[in-house]
């Protein structure tokens, strides 16, 4: 492989949220616990993508910047190619991230009261964004049939009411790891038309899809859809730039697009990060090869990851991703309440992971993995958690 992924970057002590900020976020001051929850990678980012960022440092001057007709190009083309999805540039807008993004958008087009459907077990800032501006979240819940989630499409029929005016959608879905089918993303589509339910679909993951998988945008669908879908993509997990907080807002629908133009207006965000441009043209323009490298090294440890659970720690499942760098591991056969478990894990494995709880219903005795580290990190990891699982077990004996 042209790229090093074994190779270990330190990143403690680099203000890394998910390295320093352990003590924070769980409470647990430990700087020995491996920390595999925030969804960023562990990996540089492509070269390319950080000497872009160098020559313009070098430049020396960091005052409001325009976005050249370069960076929609470099957009324009990503989707096209690796999409199948032919966007214009004036369907566009910048936002600083995509959850920025969706609380613009739930400001855009619902008013205080009317109700959101998202689907859990599902990314927790999508109640946020609801709950945190006056709106009242719907819960619509996968189904988990034979180690796969699917889409309950009889229970979204019956969460419609006369205030039911917006469906967050996950595509490829964090934390499960689905990658939607086409057929799936018709039926959805047909039903929130019927309904005059406007999609919003968080579609970050998109380019993180596995072999033999294909991502379908649902807006690229038919004009109908696309005409009623606002759809977020970001550089940031694709190639490893979420610090540098860009997005992409792609709106087909004139109204909906000016009704989502007059909030980012109103909040005075329409200025972005320089490095966040140049970042993202720079990685779509170029970074095609590292990705494909990517993606094999995550499937590699995919597989380790499967191998080590079925031959030492059986207990845990693995919900079988499609996509993403992000792993649903099933805890429930160690019969250990969330907390109990969570504790459990960071304590006693060292080793930190995000609770099922904190996707909503259905999350309940499962954990996240982030796979996207080194494979020697992820085997540390994994024996840390297979060594504290045999002492469980030979203390509940004795």
């Amino acid at each position: 492989m042209k790229y090093d992924f074994d190779k270990y970057v330190n990143r403690r002590n680099s203000a890394s949220v998910k390295w320093d900020g352990i003590g924070d976020v769980f409470g647990v001051i430990n700087n020995d616990i491996i920390p595999l929850w925030i969804a960023d990678m562990d990996f540089l980012s492509p070269p390319e993508v950080i000497e872009a960022i160098k020559r313009r440092a070098e430049h020396g001057v960091f005052g409001y910047s325009l976005k050249p007709d370069s960076f929609y190009t470099a957009i324009v083309d990503w989707m096209r190619k690796r999409h199948d999805w032919k966007i214009k540039k004036e369907w566009m807008l910048v936002t600083p991230g995509v959850v920025a993004g969706l609380s613009m958008a739930v400001l855009s087009y619902t008013e205080p009261g009317d109700e959101v459907i998202v689907q859990p077990p599902v990314y927790s800032p999508f109640f946020n964004v609801v709950k945190n501006n006056e709106r009242r979240v719907v819960y619509n819940p996968l189904k988990l049939e034979n180690g796969r989630y699917t889409m309950d499409f009889e229970d979204l029929e019956g969460k419609f009411t006369s205030r039911t005016k917006m469906l967050i959608l996950c595509s490829p879905h964090n934390p499960t790891g689905r990658v939607w089918s086409e057929d799936e993303l018709k039926k959805l589509g047909e039903i929130c038309l019927e309904h005059n339910t406007l999609i919003v679909s968080d579609e970050i993951h998109s380019d993180l899809v596995y072999k033999g998988v294909k991502h379908t945008p649902i807006a690229s669908i038919s004009d109908e859809f696309a005409q009623n879908t606002v759809t977020f993509i970001a550089p940031s997990k694709t190639f490893n730039v979420a610090g540098l907080s860009t997005s992409i807002a792609i709106i087909p629908n004139p109204k909906l697009l000016e009704s989502f133009n007059e909030v980012v207006e109103k909040m005075e965000a329409g200025y972005t990060n320089i490095f966040g441009i140049v970042a993202a043209e720079a990685a779509y323009k170029y970074g095609e090869e590292w990705l494909e490298e990517v993606l094999a090294y995550l499937r590699g440890n995919l597989g380790f990851l499967k191998d080590f659970l079925k031959e030492k720690l059986p207990e845990i499942k693995v919900i079988e991703p499609e996509g993403t760098y992000l792993v649903w591991l099933d805890f429930r056969k160690l019969e250990m309440d969330d907390r109990s478990l969570n504790d459990f894990l960071l304590k006693e494995a060292k080793v930190a992971l995000v609770s099922g709880s904190a996707f909503g219903p259905g999350g309940e005795g499962f954990q996240r993995m982030n796979i996207a580290t080194p494979r020697s990190v992820l085997k540390k990891a994994l024996e840390r958690m297979e060594r504290a699982i045999k002492k469980m077990k030979i203390g509940s004996k004795s």
